[in-house]
């Protein structure tokens, strides 16, 4: 039998999903669901938008209004919802290649404008379902198809690049960390303004396997050893940051959101026809 979460909130006609065994976008996806329940927010009122890649196909599984867009665009799509139908809570899942490479652009600006949406980025170090490609988040000297000898580009932080174009809300955790994960989520779901999750998740196909980092259930351990609570990363030494990674609330700090801003310039403009 179904899972009530499943009935609830998935198209039970699409299952099982398509994701290779062992990675972590199911875990993720999931976790999304939870916090929609959580949140008791109307499921009529969601609209989840994607992009292209792996993590994108997560919305045919999910069962709400949904959006399936082109490479790099779900964040300019989004926009446009939101700013058509306000009410709406517009929640664009994507994946690190989607969002910070040919979506790079489109990811700067919705931090800037802090238009209220809600991003989760599925990152798993590569393009999955292309190739194996190398992605902006491929951590240097990693393999890809496309960096057989290795990446000598510089990985994105995405918190950080989020957080400095303006996004309000910035959190991270990992396809490990499924509590913290489901709390962030709920919290970005809060936020009025642009809130970004950063989604760890494991590839053991095509960045594990290429980068022999082991079984699905050895990345899993890398997550667990390596993520550190930025509440606890204040108490510890330099030296035991080390090669680590923060994880957790990165950033928290509301501002007006834009739809709500660019509604007053047009209520302005009525009222002085």
């Amino acid at each position: 039998m179904p899972s009530p979460l499943i009935e609830s909130y998935f198209r039970s006609e699409n299952l099982p999903q398509i994701w290779c065994p062992g990675c972590g976008h199911g875990i993720i996806t999931r976790a999304i669901a939870v916090a929609i329940e959580k949140s008791g927010l109307d499921r009529d009122k969601i609209c989840i938008v994607s992009g292209i890649g792996c993590s994108s196909r997560a919305p045919g599984y999910l069962d709400f209004n949904t959006l399936h867009t082109t490479h790099g665009r779900a964040l300019a799509f989004a926009t446009g919802i939101k700013l058509a139908n306000p009410e709406l809570k517009v929640i664009v899942i994507t994946g690190d290649g989607d969002c910070t490479a040919i979506g790079g652009n489109h990811l700067i600006h919705a931090c800037r404008r802090n238009i209220g949406l809600t991003t989760i980025v599925y990152n798993n170090n590569i393009y999955g379902m292309t190739g194996g490609q190398y992605s902006p988040t491929t951590p240097k000297f990693d393999k890809g198809t496309t960096a057989p000898y290795g990446n000598i580009d510089k990985a994105f932080d995405i918190c950080n690049l989020a957080a400095s174009a303006g996004a309000t809300y910035v959190g991270r955790a990992t396809s490990y960390h499924t509590n913290l994960l489901i709390s962030l989520v709920l919290n970005a779901l809060k936020n009025d303004g642009f809130s970004l999750i950063e989604a760890i998740s494991g590839c053991p196909t095509y960045y594990g396997r290429k980068n022999k980092k082991g079984s699905a259930v050895n990345m899993l351990e890398w997550q667990k050893d390596n993520a550190v609570n930025i509440s606890s990363a204040s108490k510890m030494a330099p030296e035991m940051l080390e090669g680590k990674f923060l994880i957790g609330e990165l950033k928290n700090s509301p501002e007006p959101e834009y739809a709500s801003e660019y509604q007053k310039i047009i209520d302005k403009v009525m009222k002085e026809r």
